[in-house]
C-alpha cells in the first residue's frame, strides 16, 4: 500500500471540508515509537465527515465493506491503494481527541495530528470491548501505550471501567 499518497489524499479531502482527522492504529503507535508490521491505514474524524467521506472514498474506487455510526472500512481493489479503516467521533470526544491531539510525522514526510496515547488506548479499550477476539493484541500495544512518560493511569483506568473491562487493567497493573 502507498500509505504516503493514500494518507494525503484523504488528509487533503477532509480538511478541505472543514473536519479534523488524525491518525489511529499502526501509524498512531509508530507516532509513539512502536513499530509493527501494518497493512491498513487507520483514521479518526468527525461523525459529521462520514457521508461526504464515504462519497470521497468510493469515488476513488475503494468499496465499502461496513458502515455503521461510529465505524466504516474500505477496501481497494489496487493493492497500493489498500484497505482503510475510520472511526468516527462527535461531542466531547471529538472536542477531547481533536484539542489535544499533537502534529506528528507518521508516514515519510507526512505530519498529521496523532491522538494523546490516552485516546489511543480509550479506541483499543472500545475495540476490545467490541470483539473479545482483539484482547491480546489491543493489550499488547496498550501495555506499550502506558509505559511513555506522563500518561494519566487514572484516565486509563476509566476508560477500562467504563467499558465493564476492569479486570484487564488489572492485569496490566500487576504485570508492569
Amino acid at each position: 500500500m502507498d500509505f504516503r499518497r493514500v494518507l494525503q489524499q484523504i488528509v487533503g479531502f477532509v480538511r478541505g471540508e472543514g473536519h479534523s482527522i488524525a491518525v489511529i492504529g499502526g501509524f498512531g503507535l509508530h507516532a509513539y515509537g512502536l513499530s509493527r508490521l501494518t497493512y491498513d491505514l487507520d483514521l479518526v474524524t468527525e461523525a459529521e465527515a462520514q457521508d461526504a467521506l464515504i462519497r470521497f472514498m468510493e469515488s476513488l474506487g475503494y468499496e465499502t465493506l461496513y458502515r455503521s455510526v461510529g465505524y466504516s472500512n474500505h477496501l481497494h481493489t489496487r493493492k497500493e491503494m489498500g484497505r482503510v479503516d475510520f472511526v468516527y467521533v462527535r461531542g466531547d470526544s471529538s472536542r477531547k481527541i481533536f484539542g489535544q491531539a499533537k502534529e506528528m510525522i507518521v508516514v515519510e514526510d507526512v505530519a498529521i495530528p496523532v491522538p494523546r496515547p490516552e485516546h489511543l488506548i480509550a479506541m483499543k479499550v472500545h475495540a476490545m470491548k467490541n470483539d473479545p477476539g482483539r484482547v491480546h493484541h489491543e493489550m499488547a500495544d496498550i501495555r506499550y501505550l502506558l509505559s511513555l512518560e506522563g500518561v494519566d493511569e487514572d484516565e486509563v483506568r476509566a476508560y477500562f471501567e467504563r467499558a465493564g473491562l476492569k479486570e484487564r487493567f488489572d492485569e496490566l497493573q500487576r504485570r508492569s
